[in-house]
């Protein structure tokens, strides 16, 4: 049983698993959801379960890889559902781009004006209160005032 998150690169717990299947062995999920990351990373998976001769059973799918029937319902929702994501990706960019097009920017808004940066910079150059001092006077983080400051004053 993993423990992390399944979007994590590191799973130590089902790389464990996938080390002690040999030739011959079958592998046993609840839902292909909780073998890969997304549809690439699974076919991967499968792909290289099946070169060492190792099955796959996907119990909430009805999905078995041991047989010819499985292999082509794999091979068919991993494709489905390959086509969705590019979908939903041409999608989005093409929102983004009508967006632009609209005077839209992404990204979080700003959270210092240039005024409260250039008083942020004057009670940094005073030394008289510390970066942690101005991040709580302007609500801000500690790395928005570096961010704000510039790179020559971040510590190392």
């Amino acid at each position: 049983m993993e423990h992390a998150s399944g979007v994590l690169a590191k799973r130590p717990a089902l790389n464990d698993a996938l080390d002690y299947l040999r030739e011959g062995d079958t592998l046993v999920v609840t839902k292909l959801d909780r073998l890969g990351r997304s549809v690439r990373n699974l076919k991967e998976v499968v792909d290289g379960l099946q070169r060492r001769g190792v099955g796959l059973k996907a119990l909430s799918q009805g999905i078995d890889t041991t047989t010819p029937g499985g292999r082509l319902f794999f091979h068919m929702l991993a494709a489905i559902a390959e086509f969705e994501h590019d979908l939903i990706v041409e999608r989005t960019q093409d929102g983004l781009t009508a967006a632009r097009a609209r005077g839209r920017t992404g990204g979080g808004r700003f959270k210092m004006t240039p005024t409260k940066a250039r008083q942020a910079r004057a009670m940094y150059d005073e030394k008289t209160h510390t970066v942690q001092q101005i991040a709580e006077t302007f609500g801000v983080s500690r790395g928005t005032i570096y961010r704000h400051l510039g790179e020559d004053v971040r510590p190392a």
